[in-house]
């Protein structure tokens, strides 16, 4: 499995991943909204250069052009619901791309222990598709599990991107534990240390979806 840390190399997303961290930039939820759908962007145009491509003929008012486009069938599938605004990201970018939803959420037992829940899944088929899951916080790696696995019932990809923001060194082992390791690369922006004991990422930048759109009950 291959996992790439965007953050290895300095480029403008780190500007990005300063302000969704920074307690006072992040309250501005729509620029919160907007860094992460730049971030989705970026990282889509990484991916793209790992792509299949072939070769098609344009024409332009004054002859013929040639050049290369991307030769495989791309679904986004986004965890519910701060993969919204990074999905948005990235359909800007794979405009002509198929897309899929998947509810995932923990139901705390206690202040610290929790189950995870599938609700909802859509879906196109995805046998032979490439399969591009984002989801802008890998905390335990459960939630990022479950829903491929939800995913997996509508077929098949050929190879799947996992796309984050943010991963928790613990989710990138659990993902290269418990993925088809042939076909799958990880995604991160950036890569956290450690988990605290609610398994939230550290130093992380606290709940997306809820800087995203407004706290929840």
């Amino acid at each position: 499995m291959n996992v790439i840390n965007l953050s290895d190399n300095n480029s403008v997303l780190n500007h990005y991943i300063k302000e969704i961290r920074s307690v006072k930039i992040q309250k501005d939820s729509m620029r919160f909204r907007r860094n992460l759908e730049r971030i989705g962007e970026i990282m889509a145009y990484e991916i793209s250069k790992k792509m299949r491509y072939k070769a098609e003929e344009v024409k332009t008012p004054l002859g013929i052009a040639n050049t290369e486009v991307i030769d495989e069938k791309i679904v986004i599938a986004t965890i519910l619901r701060a993969g919204l605004p990074f999905h948005t990201g990235f359909l800007n970018y794979f405009d002509g791309a198929e897309n899929a939803f998947v509810s995932a959420y923990r139901k705390y037992k206690d202040a610290l222990k929790f189950d995870i829940f599938i609700e909802y899944i859509a879906s196109p088929n995805l046998d032979g598709k490439t399969l591009i899951i984002t989801d802008p916080m890998l905390a335990t790696g459960g939630s990022m599990e479950l829903a491929y696995g939800a995913l997996l019932t509508k077929g098949k990809p050929a190879h799947i991107h996992i796309a984050t923001v943010i991963s928790s060194q613990v989710a990138i082992d659990y993902i290269s534990a418990h993925f088809p390791e042939i076909k799958t690369t990880v995604w991160a922006a950036a890569i956290d240390p450690e988990l605290n004991e609610h398994s939230y990422i550290i130093p992380g930048l606290g709940d997306a979806g809820d800087l995203a759109f407004g706290e929840k009950l």
